[in-house]
């Protein structure tokens, strides 16, 4: 399943990251040394802050085995261009 997270959204991802964690049985500070980050940025995150860093919030999800997907009107496009230079 898949959730669309906009500007107005964003808690969502912390809401994402915490339900994961929990249910793998971590606590912030498992989760962030599995990650390789500090444990304040996964309370952080948890808690909905808007300025982190995209690897870090990557190298969580990673962590969790959470992906983020990206969508748009032009990714067809862009995917054939790709394959193109390929």
């Amino acid at each position: 399943m898949a959730v669309k997270i906009d500007l107005s959204s964003v808690s969502a991802i912390g809401s994402i990251v915490q339900f994961h964690r929990k249910q793998a049985g971590l606590t912030r500070i498992g989760l962030a040394d599995i990650a390789g980050v500090g444990k304040t940025v996964i309370y952080d995150i948890e808690r909905g802050k808007e300025t982190i860093r995209i690897n870090t919030l990557l190298k969580i999800l990673n962590a969790l085995n959470v992906s983020i997907s990206l969508d748009g009107p032009l990714m067809k496009h862009y995917e054939a261009e790709n394959h193109a230079e390929s």
